[in-house]
Formats: C-alpha cells, sequence, structure tokens
C-alpha cells in the first residue's frame, strides 16, 4: 500500500526515533528533499550518504589507526559523523545499490545505532531509500537487514507535486501540461517496465529541469524539441509540444479572477475537462497569496462557477468538486470555501446529502 506526501509526513512525526524507515520508490520523485525540509524545520540535521558510491566500508565507519596509550586500533570518525553530541538523521539513500561489504556495516547501525563502536547520539533516526524494479541495476538486501527496518512504498500523489510545482514557480506550461496529461509525470505514457538502457523517460526531476531550459523561451523551435527530449524523452516531448499547440484548459485562476471572460469556453468543456478545473480551483485557492481585493472577486467568481454548472446540470462534474470536501488535501481552500462563500458550502453539502 503506497503513502504520499502529506501520510509520510504524518507517519514521520509519530514514528519512535529508534524505529528506521525505509521508502520505496522510483528514482526523481523527491525522497530525499522532501524528508530533508520535515527534519530540517524541526531543527535536526540530515545527513545523506549515497552508498551506491562507496568503495569500501571505511567510506562509511572511517579509517583504522592506533591509539598510542591502549596499543589497539581505533576508528578516526568520518566526516558526517555528529562529535557534537546532537542527534541527527541519517539518510541512508541508494541503500540496494550499495556493495555487499558496506551492506554488513549498516546491519550494526541499523540494529544497535553504532559504527565501529560509536553510538550515534540520542534521539537520531535512520531512514534508507530505496529503488524497486526491473529497470534498475541493484544489490538484493539480506532478509535480516530488511527486517530491521519499517518498509512503505513512497508514491507523492500528481496534486501534491502540481502545488510543490506552483510554489517553486515552475514554467506554466509544464504544470498545465502535466495538469491535464498527469500519465507523463513519471512516466512515457506507457505501461511497459522494460529495461530501456539510455532511453529517457520523463520523471518529476526531469519536468523541474525541462521547466528550467525553456522559463526564458517563449517559442519553442526544433532544437529546444530536441533539447526537451534529452531530458524527458521523445514520447513525452512529443505530448508536450502538442499540447502547447493546441488550446489550453483553463485554470483555477481564469474561473476565480476572470469568470465571465471565460464563461463560455467552460460551457463547451466536457466531465474529464471540468474535473481538471475543478482540482485547479482547489489548488488557486491553496497557494495563497492573494490580496484582500482579489478574495473577495474569487469568492463572488466561485459562487458564478457553481451556479453555472447547476444551470447546465453537470451533477458529475458537481459531484467531483465535492468530492473534495471528502478530503483534507487542500485544507485552506476548503476553509475559504466555508468562511468567504457559506452559499456555494451549503449548495455542495445539500448536493453530497442528496447522493
Amino acid at each position: 500500500m503506497a503513502i504520499d506526501c502529506k501520510e509520510l509526513q504524518k507517519i514521520l512525526s509519530v514514528m519512535p526515533a529508534e524505529q528506521n524507515l525505509m521508502l520505496v520508490g522510483k528514482h526523481g520523485i523527491g525522497k530525499s528533499e522532501i524528508l530533508t525540509r520535515f527534519y530540517e524545520r524541526q531543527g535536526l540535521q540530515v545527513v545523506t550518504l549515497f552508498l551506491g558510491q562507496m568503495s569500501d566500508p571505511g567510506d562509511l565507519i572511517g579509517l583504522p589507526r592506533m591509539d598510542e596509550q591502549t596499543g589497539r586500533t581505533i576508528f578516526m570518525p568520518p566526516y558526517w559523523f555528529p562529535v557534537d553530541g546532537k542527534p541527527v538523521v541519517l539518510f541512508l539513500d541508494e541503500l540496494n545499490r550499495a556493495r555487499p561489504e558496506v551492506l554488513q556495516t549498516i546491519m550494526d547501525l541499523a540494529l544497535n545505532r553504532k559504527l565501529a563502536g560509536r553510538n550515534l547520539p540520542e534521539g537520531s533516526r535512520l531512514i534508507s531509500a530505496v529503488n524497486d524494479g526491473e529497470e534498475y541495476q541493484l544489490t538484493d538486501l539480506d532478509p535480516a537487514l530488511v527486517s530491521r527496518f519499517n518498509i512503505y512504498t513512497f508514491q507523492p500523489s500528481v496534486p501534491e507535486w502540481l502545488m510543490w510545482a506552483a510554489e517553486n514557480k515552475l514554467d506554466s506550461r509544464v504544470i498545465e501540461f502535466i495538469r491535464a496529461t498527469p500519465k507523463f509525470l513519471d512516466s512515457d505514457g506507457t505501461t511497459s517496465t522494460f529495461d530501456r538502457g539510455l532511453q529517457k523517460t520523463p520523471d518529476r526531476r526531469a519536468w523541474k529541469k525541462v521547466s528550467d531550459c525553456i522559463s526564458n523561451i517563449d517559442n519553442l523551435e526544433s532544437v529546444h524539441k530536441k533539447m526537451l527530449a534529452g531530458i524527458v524523452g521523445a514520447a513525452a516531448t512529443q505530448a508536450f509540444v502538442s499540447f502547447l499547440g493546441t488550446s489550453r484548459l483553463l485554470s483555477g485562476k481564469d474561473i476565480l479572477l476572470e469568470f465571465q471572460k471565460h464563461k463560455d469556453k467552460l460551457k463547451k468543456y466536457k466531465l474529464h475537462e471540468v474535473a481538471t478545473v475543478n482540482e485547479d480551483i482547489f489548488q488557486f485557492i491553496e497557494l495563497g497569496g492573494q490580496t484582500p481585493e482579489q478574495k473577495k472577486v474569487m469568492a463572488e467568481n466561485l459562487k458564478k462557477y457553481i451556479d453555472e454548472l447547476q444551470k447546465a446540470k453537470k451533477n458529475e462534474e458537481i459531484a467531483h468538486f465535492a468530492s473534495f470536501f471528502e478530503k483534507d488535501t487542500y485544507k485552506n481552500a476548503l476553509s475559504f470555501v466555508i468562511t468567504e462563500v457559506p452559499s456555494v458550502y451549503e449548495t455542495i453539502i445539500g448536493f453530497i446529502e442528496n447522493l
């Protein structure tokens, strides 16, 4: 059973520090970024170790030297080890890419929080991340090591990524494309898991790269398309370019700030298109940052939007809009509707009761 970003954060907030956690998921979905942001907000340092890059256990436990007083061999603490006694979050990335001899060192660390006889500070946490799939070249993990971790399949939702993309000001064309065709966020639109070697396929990290590349380019030329194909692959690039050549879907911002201007276009939309607009409305409100004047306009236009759906007897579209009131994905947006547009809230509640 997969967990998304919000569920992961809830788990992290209640899991005792002495319990180890392993995240299983595709590359490029933001595992390290999400963990780092969560724990740094709590004042904890996150130390990331890429185990697949370590050539021998010395990279992890430090180098040996002789203690002149005892005549015995001891290990110098590695560069990352917290010698100030403050707890850290040790993030072991690429665990199932590590050499077998490095994995043996992890055994003691996972069970006893020790490395070469040296204890991690009290309250330290141990988290690992692994890729899972036939397309990866991986090292089999010892069942005894796996048993020392609580294991979760991590799969951030598309709405969570869209919120992140908007907050980080990714190019609007990328956001609109993924909003309309979410299947391209984590794949090239095919269902094959065959190892494609050097053939590029899209992932969340790659779309950030696309945004960075085209942010100052208004019209994509042939060379730009080839550039994007090297980032997200030919299939995703073709779909992206084709999307840009068509009339884009209305956004939540369009509806909430300029409803009258786009009213006629909305009338032509089918169910799946209105569903996309519905979610974008919630995302736009959730992000916040609007002025008091804009919020007043948003409240007025949201009522007009729902009234228009009712007038057109688009019950399935209204049901989709109402479905967000049964989730906690967009708490700020729900609060806005309840407090600023109570008539819409009453309409939705009445609609739900009559289903």
